[in-house]
């Protein structure tokens, strides 16, 4: 930006020595309040599209505004027209030249560059640039307070195309752009804006300003040779479509490619009348955008005036030629709101100029707009309804509400296949249907209909192709020297060979394209290279992808992108076992650790008690003697266990708590038995290390296979001391150092390493088994550079070979063995804990607790209504009450009793086979029994 700034001070130096007689006023010249009429300029290039169609308008909106004297009461706009033809140079001197006729104002200029170079003259003189096409964020700076953009700003448009990037799920796009401050500041945004999406611009391509087909065709051949496939296209509507019939000669617009070429492209379909049958298509497929304008009652009159505005000229009414039209008016409207506040045209000298001394340049001439803040300040308050819709400006001087028509070309015309906005983002709906609404960019409410890509297919491009330039995939692969099942190299073949390496070759024949790739094998052979270094070589550039048994940690995720894991792995504990059979004299305890006995033990007792409480005044066999009635509860609780107990229970509370119990002690029985059993017969493999809890606890060294991540882990993770930790190779040095034990130099207590290594392992070495549980949970995968695309389509061809079974067909091939030996032999489970019968425990122990509330809420109602009388008039105390509660919840109820005798009595007399005076017998025995129940319950309550 500094160096066009040189290059634009020197255009204007330069002009000065030509400007002696330009100038033809004196030091101030003052007009007025409403003035008969106002100068105002317009730069345009009338050579392109944009400016003759400008240039229509313009003349159209200027006499629009001078019939209505509702606008300026009177005074008339007049408008001088200039040609700079897209040159900054020429573009200063008509800027100049506006000057020496008190313009207060300039319509344009429309190109990017040309701008740049007259808003430094713009700023000087206070002469505000109202611009309907220069579209470039870099304008919008408080650098330039005096351009006034009256057209969307390209933010919003890179904004359209990053929200369309990210909605078709692409992650890189290709650049082809204008080399100059419309291009490079356009893209510059672009790539700003894909990056909050995690998408980036992976390759730029700059076209010089006017080029040559065969600078077209140089910049197209080399993006061919690059990955991505999705290619934004910012440059001008004169020369665009010669980039995109190149890129059709080139092959460039066949199935796979994805064209989104900003509204330059619009602009050219509207305009071009009629459009040629081969420029439509070299553009098939295409996608460009529009800005959007509503269908106000404004711009159906103008368009529908258009054909009589250019008569004999066939040229289409475009965006830019709305915009340019709403110029003339937000103009008009500012001057009467500038008349209207006591606005004066007047000019003065700069007093900067005239203090410099005289020369041939004659700087004193060049006037200042005494008026050009005021009005400048009325530009920005303008609030109107045009060609273009609502018209007004926000805070950061831009236009509100900016939209754009997302255009598919297709055939012989054009087909809409949705909207964006700032509002809204992606829609199928117009944009006023949503500002009612409060803003919603989220995924699912974004949506377009359907797209007819490059190479007439409806199918979504994926968007990268391996790069077709001649390059191979450099692989970096482990030379290992143990578990060469996995992974291995032979001095005879260079081609590695293992499991992972068929993995990774049956995943490639899975993808819809070719990779040529060529191994390298890192490592001597003879020590197993480190995973974290090998994926190094990825974040440095050494290699395009590492293969094989490479375990996706968190601190390499941060150096490379990784596929889905290929097999799940983790870290154990390996350690020596001995085969045994129980011969511990105490070993019907083992089944259940203590707190498992001991919950259950206190169960026993407390539903035991419970029952007891429930029975006690309904039951004789829960009453009698304090010492009688404690025997009742242990007898009947540890009698459940066998299911053996003789009481009978009468309430119904109490019978709902036995029988929960008892499907409690049903389980725990059976478990119990099972463990029993398992233990006492079965053989086991028993080792004095139960799983990295013990190694943690003691200060025995462990050993790893050198290379391997777990030394990492078990020092950063587990606090491990290192000097506990032994380096193995060979699977022949796991044997060694594990047999020597922990208290023999070069041994150790344990060997921790990954499960896929360990069961390769110990498939043939019966001595050792895995002990615990594995405690950590990983998987290995193939590596790849960040954002890579492989990494993902690789991902997918995995799941293919896991869903078709010939992931488990390559594991078979290279990692199946045969079992260990030692048939019925398994390492010595754990005892069973509590928690495996909580919910057992919760069940029972809340039945137990709602039978109790329910119980003494029954016996607090029946004392209330019993005592209630008889307490209050004696003014019992509380101690009193409370003893007089225990004594009423001790006594014996006499109308269960009496229930109990009836149901006794008809047990009996439905015994069978009995005549009537055995009944009777029976009968007079029961009335004795019951005489004599009676008579010891007196005898128990006095």
């Amino acid at each position: 930006m500094s160096g066009q700034f040189t290059m634009n001070i020197a255009w204007l130096l330069l002009l000065m020595v030509f400007f002696n007689g330009f100038a033809s006023h004196g030091a101030t010249t003052n007009i007025s309040t409403r003035p008969e009429e106002v100068n105002v300029g317009a730069m345009l290039a009338l050579n392109t599209i944009v400016g003759k169609v400008a240039k229509v308008a313009i003349e159209a909106a200027v006499e629009d505004v001078n019939s209505d004297p509702s606008v300026l009461n009177g005074t008339k706009m007049r408008v001088t027209m200039q040609n700079s033809n897209y040159s900054g140079f020429l573009g200063i001197i008509e800027a100049l030249r506006f000057m020496e006729k008190d313009t207060v104002a300039i319509i344009g200029p429309q190109n990017t560059v040309t701008a740049h170079a007259v808003s430094h003259i713009a700023n000087e003189l206070q002469t505000p640039l109202l611009s309907f096409a220069v579209t470039d964020p870099a304008l919008s700076s408080l650098q330039f307070p005096y351009f006034v953009r009256t057209t969307q700003n390209d933010l919003f448009q890179m904004a359209a195309i990053a929200d369309m990037v990210e909605h078709y799920e692409w992650s890189e796009v290709i650049a082809i752009y204008v080399d100059d401050d419309l291009g490079r500041n356009g893209i510059a945004a672009l790539g700003d804006l894909l990056a909050e999406k995690r998408s980036k611009i992976s390759y730029k391509a700059p076209l010089v300003l006017d080029p040559t087909r065969n600078n077209i065709t140089d910049v197209l051949i080399k993006v061919s040779l690059t990955e991505s496939r999705i290619i934004v296209l910012h440059v001008y509507p004169g020369w665009g479509p010669e980039v995109l019939s190149v890129a059709n000669y080139l092959g460039m617009m066949g199935t796979g490619f994805v064209w989104i070429a900003t509204h330059w492209l619009s602009s050219y379909i509207d305009s071009t009348i009629p459009l040629p049958m081969s420029t439509l298509d070299n553009m098939q497929g295409v996608l460009t955008l529009r800005m959007y304008t509503p269908d106000t009652e404004q711009k159906r009159k103008f368009v529908s005036r258009w054909s009589n505005l250019t008569s004999g000229n066939q040229i289409g009414l475009n965006a830019f030629g709305l915009y340019a039209y709403d110029s003339v008016w937000l103009l008009a409207h500012a001057l009467d709101a500038f008349f209207d506040q006591g606005g004066n045209i007047s000019f003065s000298n700069d007093s900067r100029l005239t203090q410099m001394p005289r020369g041939d340049l004659n700087l004193e001439y060049l006037n200042i707009f005494d008026g050009g803040s005021l009005l400048l300040r009325n530009i920005f308050g303008v609030n109107m309804t045009g060609t273009t819709g609502s018209f007004k400006y926000t805070p950061d001087r831009d236009l509100i509400r900016p939209a754009y028509e997302i255009i598919n070309v297709i055939g012989t015309g054009v087909r809409r296949i949705g909207y964006w906005s700032n509002h809204s983002g992606l829609s199928v709906k117009p944009p006023e249907t949503f500002y009612t609404t409060p803003p919603n960019r989220s995924s699912p409410n974004q949506s377009l209909y359907s797209v007819i890509w490059p190479g007439e297919t409806a199918q979504k491009p994926r968007g990268w192709v391996f790069p077709n330039n001649g390059k191979h995939l450099k692989i970096a692969v482990p030379n290992r020297a143990s578990f060469r099942e996995f992974v291995s190299y032979t001095r005879s073949n260079d081609i590695p060979t293992g499991y992972c390496i068929d993995v990774f070759t049956a995943a490639l024949s899975l993808l819809p394209y070719a990779i040529p790739y060529k191994f390298f094998p890192i490592g001597d052979g003879k020590r197993n290279p480190s995973g974290t270094d090998l994926v190094h070589t990825i974040q440095t550039g050494e290699y395009d992808a590492v293969v094989g048994d490479i375990v996706i940690t968190t601190n390499r995720t941060r150096m490379a992108d990784f596929t889905q894991p290929y097999i799940e792995s983790g870290l154990v504990v390996v350690a020596p076992v001995k085969t045994t059979l129980n011969s511990n004299p105490w070993a019907f305890l083992r089944p259940f650790n203590k707190m498992m006995w001991a919950v259950t033990a206190a169960f026993f007792l407390i539903v035991g008690t419970v029952v007891w409480i429930l029975e006690h005044r309904l039951n004789d066999e829960f009453r009698g003697p304090p010492r009688r009635q404690l025997v009742t509860i242990l007898w009947f609780s540890f009698s459940t266990w066998f299911f053996a107990h003789r009481e009978n229970t009468v309430s119904t509370l109490g019978r709902l708590v036995l029988i929960i119990w008892l499907f409690v002690v049903l389980i725990i029985n059976s478990s119990y038995t099972a463990s029993l059993t398992s233990i006492l017969t079965v053989q086991k493999l028993s080792s004095s290390i139960k799983g990295i809890e013990t190694l943690l606890e003691n200060k025995d060294p462990i050993g790893y296979q050198q290379g391997s991540f777990a030394r990492y882990y078990l020092i950063e993770e587990l606090h491990i001391d290192s000097s506990r930790l032994v380096p193995l190779v060979m699977p022949e040095d796991y044997v060694r150092a594990l047999k020597a034990g922990p208290h023999k130099e070069g041994g150790v207590a344990a060997v921790i390493d990954e499960r896929a290594y360990m069961e390769l392992f110990l498939s043939s070495r019966c001595d050792f088994s895995i002990v615990g549980q594995e405690f950590t949970k990983t998987g290995w995968g193939f590596a790849f550079p960040r954002d890579s695309p492989l990494s993902v389509d690789l991902s997918t061809a995995l799941l293919k070979l896991s869903d078709n079974g010939d992931l488990q067909r390559i594991h078979d091939k290279w990692l199946l063995r045969s079992p260990c030996t030692l048939q019925g032999a398994k390492l010595e489970v754990d005892r069973l804990e509590l928690r495996s019968f909580s919910a057992l425990f919760i069940i029972c122990g809340g039945a137990c607790l709602v039978a109790l509330i329910i119980y003494f809420s029954m016996m607090c109602y029946q004392f209330t209504k019993r005592y209630t009388d008889s307490l209050s008039s004696s003014g019992s105390s509380t101690s009193r009450r409370l003893q007089t509660f225990l004594t009423f919840v001790d006594e014996k109820e006499e109308v269960q009793s009496r229930s109990k005798r009836r149901s006794m009595e008809k047990m009996s007399n439905r015994s069978a086979g009995e005549d009537d005076s055995s009944n009777s017998s029976k009968r007079r025995h029961i009335d004795q029994y019951s005489c004599a129940s009676r008579s010891f319950e007196d005898s128990n309550n006095a």
